[in-house]
């Protein structure tokens, strides 16, 4: 039998050529751009605020989408944090995990095997969101399209008008996965008749190299287009360790006992002694935690008429980076701490293709309609040195371990309609009607050799995990009305209704089992459903499941003046279960959220503060981990909890202390804890226990605290503006503290733990009257070696750990 190995996404530079080549031809004219989507009159009104804001001691308004309507920040009775485009420049986001620390009660862990980005919000998040196997709590969205997997179009983020981070359940108008929240990034749209523009190009540490600009091009009086570039590396932070120099005497008293009992074992297939082989280990070439990243972005605006309006764009992301490594928590004597013993090179290879589609109607002066529309799709592989060096082999088949998490091909597919008609103006009822469909269709394979000593020595352990076909189809009816009881009271009712189907077709786990095969690692060159490997199939995965939930929402708010408001709401959220190893159904995830909040402004539109208290309560989580069962097979087991309980309280201010003086706080309490759950990983090592289908050790974790979720975190920046001659220069503090947290849910004592640590970014801007600027950064200034996940199976404990401290200048100009 031959197995089908879909091809990696091929390295296709002529979009991204393309784009650069547009970029240049649209920088021989200058106009100045105003927020492209918003309406005419809004355009204005932002363009003026904009120009009075430096002369002003007000802070400017800023408007959001939570709702699907156009809103106040302020007027908006949802618990959102809104970073426009300068938030986002200052503070140098280039990923999910840049925008953290901006947000109360947000978390992002980095997932190394796979190299992407998980996300945490109010306590909940699942860390095995990481490929198809797995769905987020929190969910990610590109102009309001639902961007299902993360290693796609939300990896590197560039050419951006906001982000805003909504808290609390989303799903009766963001639908899917949006359990305990949804991000939403807005790009910059293109503009009729400018030709407007920006670049900046940026030098750091780590041999940090940086290039990003955008242009607004005229096509005629109803088309434009707008062309956004970025490029993004620097060196990785990790670097090689000296592979191990033992005498020739040392690894024969290793090795020999054990190759004496092992060809008495098996004598039709005898091993002999090799000395270990120190070319096998990596020394060179590209680092662990490199970057190197490139992203373009066509988009076209078609507005032949007031009425109507055409959005549509393209976009090309590459990934040729590396993935971040495990550190040892406490290094070996002589070794520096970001290093590692490495015995897998790195690599990632990604490409995605994405294209996103909105069309806006204006059918009277009633009532509206849009229809979105996505599809992206993604192609990649990937080599990862899971065992991280952290034992030293004593010969080529004793005390270390080899163990690489490769994935061989992957490929994600993915595309949505949505269709929503709503009222327009103001009314007695505000409303809105919407159907969805999304499909997706996913595969991998992927390989984890484990081998005894080295890769020289006899198989520990191997699987090949190949799954060539799992679909998701999700159909959503939704509405939303707002009853305008008064002026000031305002009620609001939604439902959504969500019926999913997932398929698992022709998906098998496939262990090495056979002793007299081979002792080599399984490669991409090799068959595991051929024969002559060693390889069996010990379980297929196909299945279909079948989910619907009915969730909804109702809130009252109430504006006690023009300048305070208050509200209440209980909203619900849902995600559905699915199919695990073996075809083996788990539930779904549900969320009901009871929450109550303010949004004031005080002394004349110097000082916002908007807060929120909240209650929820979380059933069934879905828990998965890496196990091995009875047989000795191994897999990734995914089994309901009871749920938790979370409550916490959080509260944004921002504060214009004088025309020169910016002030931002956020801070957020979280208490998170989980009800009644066994749980199991290989990952760690665990006291024996007895669960149903694992024989690893496991351990009741009922009642623990939940992992990524410190009681207390809080942001403060500060910035001053200079009146110079020439310009304007604007030096700015930035520092995070946040209380210790766990970072699983086994709460495994100090290593399974990030203690309290305060970071601090520091900046210098200078922004020329000649609209250049020069832009100098210093981030984790304190060089804090913070922990964003934990495991011990291999006896040292390891670690992933967000960038050391970093530095670097962005000069760039508008025109």
């Amino acid at each position: 039998m031959n197995v089908h190995v879909p091809q990696s996404g091929k390295r296709l530079p002529s979009p991204i050529q393309l784009a650069i080549l547009a970029l240049m031809a649209g920088t021989s004219v200058a106009a100045y751009a105003s927020p492209a989507d918003a309406p005419a009159a809004e355009q204005s009104a932002a363009a003026a605020a904009a120009a009075a804001d430096k002369n002003s001691s007000a802070i400017t308004e800023v408007y959001v989408t939570a709702t699907k309507r156009s809103t106040s920040l302020q007027k908006t009775p949802v618990a959102v944090t809104a970073l426009n485009a300068a938030v986002l420049d200052d503070n140098h986001v280039q990923t999910l995990q840049d925008v953290v620390n901006l947000v109360p009660g947000f978390a992002a862990t980095g997932q190394g095997d796979h190299g992407v980005i998980t996300m945490t919000l109010r306590g909940i998040g699942n860390d095995s969101a990481k490929t198809e196997y797995a769905d987020p709590e929190v969910a990610s969205f590109v102009d309001g399209i639902y961007s299902p997997r993360p290693e796609g179009a939300t990896a590197l983020l560039f050419d951006l008008e906001a982000i805003e981070v909504l808290r609390g359940p989303q799903g009766t108008l963001w639908g899917r996965n949006s359990t305990v929240g949804a991000v939403n990034m807005q790009t910059v749209k293109p503009e009729i008749g400018s030709s407007a523009g920006n670049f900046e190009a940026g030098y750091g540490s780590y041999a940090r190299l940086g290039a990003r600009g955008a242009v607004n091009i005229p096509i005629n009086d109803t088309m434009a287009m707008r062309v956004a570039v970025v490029h993004e590396q620097h060196n990785g932070y990790v670097n090689y360790q000296t592979a191990p120099n033992l005498s020739l005497a040392d690894q024969h008293a290793a090795a020999d006992p054990v190759i004496a009992k092992w060809n008495a074992a098996h004598p039709g297939n005898p091993i002999a002694f090799q000395p270990i082989n120190t070319n096998l280990f990596v020394n060179n070439n590209q680092k662990y935690s490199a970057q190197d990243q490139s992203a373009a972005r066509l988009s076209f605006l078609w507005q032949p008429s007031s009425a109507l309006k055409w959005n549509v764009a393209y976009e090309h992301y590459m990934d040729r980076g590396t993935p971040s490594m495990n550190l040892m928590q406490t290094p070996r004597a002589g070794q520096d701490f970001w290093s590692a013993l490495i015995d897998t090179a790195p690599s990632v290879n990604r490409d995605s293709h994405s294209l996103r589609s909105r069309v806006d109607y204006e059918i009277n002066k009633d009532i509206s309609l849009a229809y979105i529309a996505g599809y992206s799709r993604f192609n990649g592989s990937s080599t990862f040195d899971q065992d991280g060096g952290a034992n030293i082999p004593t010969s080529f088949t004793t005390n270390g371990s080899y163990q690489a998490n490769n994935t061989v091909w992957s490929k994600y597919k993915n595309y949505s309609h949505e269709l929503e008609i709503q009222s327009t103006g103001k009314r007695d009822v505000d409303w809105l009607l919407g159907l969805y469909y999304a499909n997706e269709d996913n595969g991998i394979r992927f390989d984890i050799p484990i081998m005894n000593g080295t890769q020289q020595g006899t198989v520990g352990w191997q699987g090949s995990f190949i799954q060539p076909k799992e679909t998701v189809d999700s159909k959503a009816v939704f509405g939303q009305a707002t009853w305008n009881a008064t002026d000031a009271l305002h009620v609001t009712g939604g439902l959504r209704y969500t019926s999913d189907e997932r398929k698992n077709i022709g998906g098998t786990n496939n262990g090495w089992s056979n002793l007299d095969a081979p002792q080599i690692p399984v490669s991409p060159s090799m068959n595991p459903l051929g024969g002559g490997t060693g390889f069996t199939t010990y379980q297929h995965n196909d299945g279909v499941f079948n989910d619907h939930k009915l969730t909804g929402l109702v809130r009252a708010s109430y504006e006690i003046d023009k300048n305070n408001m208050v509200y209440a709401s209980v909203s619900t959220g849902y995600k559905s279960g699915g199919l695990q190893d073996g075809g083996v159904p788990y539930g779904s995830e549900t969320l009901t959220n009871y929450e109550i909040g303010s949004k004031s402004t005080f002394f004349g539109g110097t000082v916002r503060m908007n807060n929120s208290a909240y209650y929820e309560k979380f059933k069934g989580f879905q828990f998965s981990a890496p196990v091995t069962y009875a047989d000795g097979t191994r897999g990734l087991a995914t089994s309901n909890a009871e749920g938790a309980k979370i409550w916490g309280v959080e509260t944004e201010i921002a504060a214009k202390i004088t025309r020169e003086d910016r002030v931002q706080f956020t801070a957020a309490y979280t208490n998170a804890t989980l009800k009644h759950l066994i749980g199991g990983s290989n990952d760690y090592v665990l006291p024996a226990c007895t669960a149903p289908g694992i024989t690893n050790p496991c351990l009741d974790v009922s009642g623990n605290t939940m992992p990524h979720s410190p009681k207390f975190s809080a942001q403060v920046m500060y910035q001053h503006s200079f009146a110079l001659d020439s310009g304007t220069l604007i030096p700015r503090i930035s520092a995070h503290y946040e209380t210790a947290s766990w970072l699983s849910v086994f709460n495994l004592g100090e290593p399974d733990k990030q203690k309290a640590y305060t970071r601090t970014d520091l900046g210098l801007r200078f922004d020329s009257n000649s609209k250049w600027y020069f832009d100098a950064y210093v981030r984790n200034a304190e060089d804090a070696k913070i922990k964003t996940s934990a495991m011990n199976a291999n006896g040292p404990w390891q670690a992933q750990y967000l960038p050391p401290r970093t530095f670097g200048i962005n000069v760039g100009k508008s025109f």
